[in-house]
């Protein structure tokens, strides 16, 4: 594994060989599967997609291979409910009978207790999904991972979520990009450790106009709708004035959860823009250059795909979204391989449990 390569002369250091035809033989078998087996196979339909997706995805030049497998995931799962699901179970069942019968301090505080279990884990399912994920990613034979349990970050998600909100959500840039550079900074694959530097002031002006937007959309729409009222006035007095007023009402709402959405795509375009640009491994420098349009189109698609397959086109979402995310990702720099041997970080045994279980799931 001798010689270098170098990402600025390349067309593309990642690409995307596959096709929805192909995907399709795998992906309907898989639904019939699980809904045949009451949604069991679902684990083993999991890890035939991504064998599937890896395989026909190239970085520089050599394709990337999945090596998890669906019982890992189906494990994983049984895991983090026999030692998660049943003692959350069990904990709020008892909170419930306290309080039932007059212990309410006591129910309250067992409640209390159960959210912030709930609260702790979930970060901890987003270390450990992706933990899991590197460490089933081959490249060249080298695989990722990391040493670390995911359990301190556990601690770094509630704290940084809960300070994001405080001051009225201002701070969700800093908190989300923060625990963006924190978990992937303890990553690695192959002997190399990734690196992460995003600042979450490029993000906040787009953030703020999301912030701000429903006051606008709101009185935008209001005087939409009190134009639509007055127009109907004119044209057919009282009648025309409910009825330009009715429809009126109906162009706000549209025109109010509408214009949010879009705002919301802007702001989480110009993020990941922000936090692939500032994640590195070793001398190459990633980017992800999907501009706002390029979300809406992949949004609008996902929305006409299911509606009009009467939801069977469910089963292609996980298909697009990595077509999605290899299309726009892009890196530059320098590969010395010979530099690259085998990761030694500590291999995930299961797969993403956690993750499944808060239906986080990812590819």
């Amino acid at each position: 594994m001798d010689g270098s390569h170098d990402m600025e002369g390349a067309d593309s250091a990642f690409a995307f060989e596959g096709t929805w035809q192909e995907f399709a033989k795998i992906a309907l078998p898989n639904l019939l599967l699980t809904i045949v087996t009451l949604g069991i196979y679902r684990f083993w339909a999991t890890a035939r997609e991504r064998r599937y997706l890896w395989s026909r995805s190239r970085f520089v030049d050599e394709h990337l291979e999945w090596a998890g497998t669906g019982k890992e995931l189906f494990f994983g799962f049984v895991m983090v409910f026999v030692l998660f699901g049943l003692p959350y179970f069990f904990l709020t069942f008892a909170a419930q009978a306290l309080i039932a019968r007059g212990y309410e301090e006591i129910g309250v505080a067992l409640s209390m207790l159960a959210a912030l279990a709930i609260f702790y884990l979930l970060g901890v399912a987003r270390f450990r999904g992706l933990r899991y994920r590197l460490s089933r990613t081959r490249w060249r034979g080298i695989r990722g991972g990391s040493d670390s349990a995911g359990f301190l970050f556990g601690l770094s998600y509630m704290w940084k979520t809960v300070v994001g909100w405080l001051p009225l959500g201002l701070a969700i840039p800093w908190s989300i990009t923060s625990l963006w550079n924190e978990r992937w900074s303890k990553m690695s694959f192959g002997p190399f450790a990734f690196e992460s530097h995003a600042e979450s002031g490029n993000v906040f002006a787009r953030f703020l106009l999301f912030y701000l937007s429903p006051l606008v959309l709101f009185v935008g729409g209001l005087f939409m709708a009190g134009m639509g009222m007055l127009a109907g006035y004119g044209v057919g007095g009282e009648d025309g004035m409910a009825i330009g007023g009715a429809i009126g009402i109906i162009g706000l709402i549209l025109f109010f959860y509408l214009g949010l959405g879009l705002i919301a795509v802007a702001f989480y375009a110009k993020f990941y823009r922000e936090v692939v640009g500032a994640t590195s491994w070793k001398d190459l420098q990633f980017s992800f250059e999907a501009s706002s349009m390029d979300w809406v189109k992949l949004l609008i698609g996902d929305a006409l795909l299911v509606v009009f397959t009467f939801g069977i086109g469910f089963v292609f979402l996980s298909y697009r979204h990595w077509k999605f995310f290899m299309t726009h990702l892009e890196a530059s720099g320098e590969i010395l391989l010979d530099e690259l041997t085998q990761s030694q970080t500590t291999m995930a045994k299961h797969g993403e449990g956690l993750l499944d279980a808060f239906d986080m799931g990812a590819i």
